[in-house]
C-alpha cells in the first residue's frame, strides 16, 4: 500500500510539473476558451433550454389526460325520516379520466411550434456570435503577450549593453582617456536600463495574467509558446473593403441573428392575432364511483365501479366577441416590436459596416506606421553609431551620446509597437472576412 501511494504522489508531482513548464499555443488558448468559457457554457444551456421548448410546443398538438380520485367520509346524525335520525357512517369514492383535445386556436400552436425552433436557431447564431468575439479576444491577449516579451528581449539588450557600456568607460577612465565623471553618467545610464528592464518584466507578467484570466486557468506556472512574428509586408493589406463589407453582410452571425429577430417578431404577431379567431376543442370523460355506509348493504367495491361507469363526450367552441383591449392592444404591441426588430437590424448593419471602415483605416495606417518606424530606425542606428564612434574619440559628451541612445531605444519601441499594432488590425480584418485567426 505505501509503494503504491508514493508512486501516485510521485505521479502528481509529475503532472503538476509538466503542467507548469506547459507552454499554451495559440490555438490551445483559442480551443481552451471555447470550450471553457463561462459565457459560451450559459449560451450553450440556453440552447438545451431551447430545445425543451421544442418539445413542449409539439406537445400542444397532443391532447391532454388527466385522472382523479377522490374519497370522503361522513359522520354523525342524518335524517332518515321525519323525525327519525340515526347514527350514520357514509364513504365515498369516485374514479374518473377526462382527455381533452385542441382541435383549432387560431394557429396558435403551430406558430409556437415555429417560434421555438425559431428561437433556437437564434441561440445557435448568438453561441457562434460570442464564440467570434472571445476568439478575437483571446488572440489580441496573446499578440499583446508576444509584445511585451518582444519589448522585455529589447530592455534587456539595452541592459547589457549598458554594462558592457560602463565596463569600457571605466577601463577609459582607468587608462586616463576620459574623466572620471563619465563613470556616474555610465551607472546613471545602468540604472535607468535596469528600472526599464523591471517595467518591461512586470508588463510581460501582467499581459500573461491577462491571457491566463481569459482563459480562466490558474496564473502559477502560465506561460505561452513565443511564436515569431513575421516581418509584416504589404501583402497583409487589404487594397478594397468592399468585399469585406459584402462578406460581413451576408455571414457575420450579429447580422444573421438581427435577421432571425424580425422572424420571431412576424410569428409573435401572428400568434398574437389568433386571439381574434375562435377555438374548438373536444373532450371525453370517464367516472364511476362506490358508496358504503352502516346502514346498507352494498355490493362489493369492484361491482360498484363496475355498474357506476359513465362516459361524456363534450365539444366546446369559443368565439371572441370583446376581450377588454387584450387582443387589440396585444396585436398592436407585437406590429412594434416587430419594426424595432427591422430597426435592430439596420443598426447592426451600420454598426457593423462603421466597424469594419474603421478596422480597414486602422489597417492602414497602421501599416504607414510601421514603414515610418522601419525608416525611423535605420536612421537611429546609423545616428547611433556615429555618435559611438565620435564618443570614443572625445568629440562628443556623454550626455549626448545617451541622448542618441535613447532615440535609438525609441526607435526600436516604435518599431515593435507598430509591427504588432498592423498584425493585429490586419487580424481583425480576418475576422470580419471569415479567416482563421489562428493561422
Amino acid at each position: 500500500m505505501k509503494k503504491h501511494i508514493i508512486v501516485s504522489v510521485f505521479l502528481v508531482i509529475g503532472t503538476l510539473s509538466f503542467a507548469q513548464q506547459k507552454k499554451w499555443t495559440l490555438q490551445e488558448c483559442v480551443t481552451h476558451a471555447l470550450e471553457n468559457n463561462i459565457t459560451i457554457k450559459k449560451g450553450e444551456n440556453t440552447i438545451l433550454a431551447n430545445d425543451q421548448d421544442i418539445i413542449a410546443a409539439k406537445g400542444n398538438f397532443l391532447p391532454s389526460v388527466s385522472g382523479s380520485v377522490s374519497q370522503s367520509l361522513s359522520l354523525g346524525q342524518s335524517e332518515l325520516f321525519a323525525g327519525n335520525f340515526v347514527n350514520r357512517t357514509f364513504h365515498s369514492t369516485g374514479v374518473g379520466i377526462s382527455v381533452s383535445q385542441t382541435v383549432f386556436n387560431g394557429f396558435r400552436n403551430m406558430n409556437l411550434h415555429k417560434q421555438s425552433l425559431l428561437n433556437l436557431e437564434t441561440s445557435t447564431l448568438e453561441l457562434n456570435r460570442i464564440k467570434d468575439d472571445i476568439s478575437l479576444n483571446v488572440v489580441n491577449a496573446y499578440l499583446n503577450v508576444l509584445f511585451n516579451k518582444e519589448n522585455l528581449e529589447t530592455s534587456r539588450t539595452q541592459y547589457e549593453f549598458s554594462q558592457k557600456q560602463l565596463t569600457q568607460v571605466k577601463d577609459l577612465v582607468d587608462a586616463g582617456a576620459q574623466p572620471r565623471a563619465n563613470i556616474y553618467d555610465a551607472e546613471a545610464t545602468l540604472s535607468r536600463d535596469a528600472q526599464n528592464l523591471t517595467i518591461a518584466e512586470n508588463n510581460f507578467n501582467l499581459s500573461l495574467l491577462s491571457l491566463s484570466q481569459l482563459l480562466q486557468v490558474p496564473h502559477n506556472g502560465f506561460n505561452v509558446e513565443i511564436i515569431t512574428i513575421d516581418t509584416p509586408s504589404e501583402s497583409l493589406l487589404y487594397k478594397d473593403i468592399a468585399p469585406i463589407l459584402n462578406y460581413a453582410l451576408e455571414n457575420r452571425n450579429e447580422i444573421k441573428v438581427a435577421e432571425k429577430n424580425i422572424e420571431n417578431a412576424a410569428l409573435g404577431t401572428k400568434i398574437a392575432k389568433s386571439g381574434y379567431l375562435p377555438s374548438v376543442s373536444l373532450g371525453y370523460g370517464f367516472n364511476s364511483g362506490a358508496n358504503f355506509s352502516n346502514l346498507s348493504n352494498s355490493n362489493s367495491f369492484f361491482q360498484q365501479i363496475n355498474e357506476n361507469k359513465g362516459h361524456s363526450f363534450n365539444l366546446r367552441v369559443g368565439i371572441p366577441i370583446f376581450s377588454r383591449f387584450q387582443n387589440k392592444t396585444a396585436v398592436t404591441k407585437s406590429k412594434i416590436r416587430e419594426e424595432n426588430s427591422k430597426l435592430d437590424l439596420e443598426q447592426s448593419k451600420l454598426t457593423l459596416e462603421s466597424n469594419i471602415q474603421r478596422a480597414f483605416t486602422d489597417a492602414q495606417a497602421a501599416f504607414k506606421a510601421y514603414e515610418a518606424a522601419k525608416t525611423s530606425l535605420v536612421s537611429q542606428e546609423l545616428a547611433f553609431n556615429n555618435s559611438q564612434e565620435r564618443y570614443n574619440i572625445g568629440n562628443m559628451t556623454s550626455f549626448e551620446l545617451e541622448q542618441s541612445r535613447v532615440n535609438l531605444i525609441n526607435a526600436e519601441s516604435s518599431l515593435i509597437n507598430a509591427k504588432y499594432d498592423f498584425v493585429f488590425k490586419t487580424k481583425v480584418l480576418d475576422f470580419y472576412i471569415g479567416k482563421s485567426l489562428t493561422n
